[in-house]
């Protein structure tokens, strides 16, 4: 089966012959071949966008939210069948799957409502016979290209609020779970959206280069690591494009001697292993203010020890709390990262790569990992290793535990855990990172606020969704206006000097 492109309201076989495997992780058995886009299936993408965006930019409010309204019915009621793909194809369990186009949901249902965010502003009388008026219009084509992690609720993330702007849209999904990019374009087009507003363009780099470079593309919204996050907003900057690029993370809960430890120890098990580590904001690392850190880690240890690994989709005989990892490639790295600990001198706790996983023995197993007294200066701690890897450093105060957070490259997320309210305020305010939990281990926000972090976490000053998305996939124009009153003409005359109010 190959999984092709999606443009103009129908799917587009490209004339490139490259493709690349999709596996099912859990099986490590290819399960379909993905079309690896040439420079003019790109552009070929990119044209079909650009034809449809004028039609759909002078469509009326009224129409473009009855469509996304039309949508969101349809993703409610068939969500099931978009969580069996991305299990397939990413890995992770079906529970967790479903949890993710819910959080894409709430998106949609955000620009459902967009109408009153696109209003503009209007003053009569700014001047003697003059009034000003403010309004926002859509960019034209946008390009999103997202990462394997979340192969919905990411794009999700995005393309609600831009097409409900009046954009278009080319979505760039990861080639190792692509299928779900194509289930999307189909609900679009039963939803009403009309041919060439929302495309699918399968590829590797030769596809994002595309987007980056095309004179018809306005934007980019990017999630990825932060070495490709930082190479997307330099060159698509480069080319005149608005950019949004979210990079890579190392979350760090902090653990103070007053919290509930249960409560504590349950979530740093649930975000540490949730989705095999592989998320963006998972917590990758606990810091643990003494004397608390041994009772703390024993707990983990506990937990962690109860959990099932295996194979995550719905029906399976045995229930599963942790899927694969997405590809056998990057199982064996995060496995590395394991064996670099140890010859670190970090203690492992538990050993991942002791798991005996509830599924194929040709699945990308590798299971949680858990490590204690571990330090600044290694591999473990540095890197964001993107898998089920935890990492517990120990520190002596509070002001050792900010210091360590704010030192550090990366500032997507964090969350303190405390059952004082006076540090708990001042961690929100003395931490330098964009999205805070309080007694909240995975503090993702809402949709109608917005998502994204600070220093390499993100390149751009612009976040994902909510108001600032609004504002991202839109530009301002004021007008000022003077209509002359036949009975009241002022005399005319030259006046080379600047206009001044009165």
């Amino acid at each position: 089966m190959t999984i092709s492109h999606w443009s103009a309201g129908a799917p587009y076989a490209g004339s490139s012959t490259q493709t690349a495997d999709v596996t099912n992780p859990a099986t490590g058995q290819v399960s379909g071949q993905v079309a690896l886009a040439s420079r003019e299936d790109a552009d070929h993408v990119i044209a079909a966008a650009k034809a449809a965006a004028p039609g759909w930019a002078a469509t009326s409010l009224a129409r473009r939210t009855q469509v996304m309204f039309a949508f969101r019915e349809l993703l409610n009621s068939r969500k099931g069948e978009l969580a069996e793909l991305i299990t397939a194809e990413h890995g992770k369990v079906h529970s967790d799957a479903l949890g993710e186009i819910a959080r894409g949901q709430e998106v949609v249902e955000f620009a459902c409502g967009i109408s009153h965010l696109l209003k503009g502003g209007h003053s009569p009388s700014a001047s003697t016979g003059v009034d000003v008026h403010s309004t926002r219009q859509p960019l034209g084509v946008v390009g999103i290209i997202s990462p394997f992690n979340f192969p919905a609720m990411v794009p999700m993330w995005f393309f609600p609020v831009a097409i409900a702007a009046g954009n278009t849209v080319v979505l760039k999904p990861s080639e190792k779970d692509p299928s779900a990019s194509l289930w999307l374009a189909e609900l679009w087009k039963e939803a009403g959206l009309p041919d060439g507003v929302f495309n699918v363009l399968q590829g590797d780099k030769v596809a994002v280069d595309a987007l980056l470079e095309s004179p018809d593309v306005a934007s980019i919204s990017f999630v990825g690591s932060t070495p490709i996050a930082e190479y997307v907003y330099e060159r698509a900057s480069r080319n005149g494009k608005r950019v949004q690029a979210l990079g890579g993370a190392k979350n760090h809960m902090v653990v103070l001697p007053d919290a509930d430890l249960d409560l504590a120890a349950d979530a740093a098990v649930n975000a540490g292993y949730g989705s095999a580590g592989e998320r963006c904001m998972a917590i990758s690392v606990l810091v643990a203010v003494e004397p608390v850190a041994d009772e703390l880690v024993a707990r983990i240890a506990d937990r962690t020890r109860t959990l099932v690994i295996g194979d995550g989709a719905k029906g399976v005989q045995q229930e599963s709390d942790m899927g694969p990892l997405v590809t056998r490639a990057h199982r064996d790295k995060v496995a590395s990262y394991v064996e670099a600990g140890q010859a670190a001198g970090a203690k492992l706790v538990i050993d991942g790569r002791e798991v005996q996983a509830a599924g194929a023995a040709d699945g990308f197993w590798l299971g949680p990992t858990l490590f204690d007294h571990v330090t600044p200066d290694m591999d473990i701690y540095t890197d964001e290793i993107f898998g089920p890897v935890l990492s517990v450093v120990r520190v002596a105060s509070y002001d050792e535990a900010v210091a360590l957070v704010n030192s550090n490259q990366y500032g997507n997320g964090t969350a303190i855990f405390t059952n004082d309210g006076g540090a708990a305020r001042r961690y929100e305010n003395e931490v330098e990172v964009g999205m805070i939990g309080v007694n909240v281990p995975i503090p993702v926000p809402v949709a109608y606020y917005s998502f994204g972090g600070w220093k390499r976490s993100l390149f751009g000053d612009t976040h994902a969704h909510g108001s600032e998305g609004v504002h991202f996939f839109t530009r301002g124009k004021v007008v000022t206006t003077r209509w002359i009153d036949p009975a009241n003409r002022p005399t005319g005359g030259l006046e080379l000097g600047f206009p001044q109010n009165d």
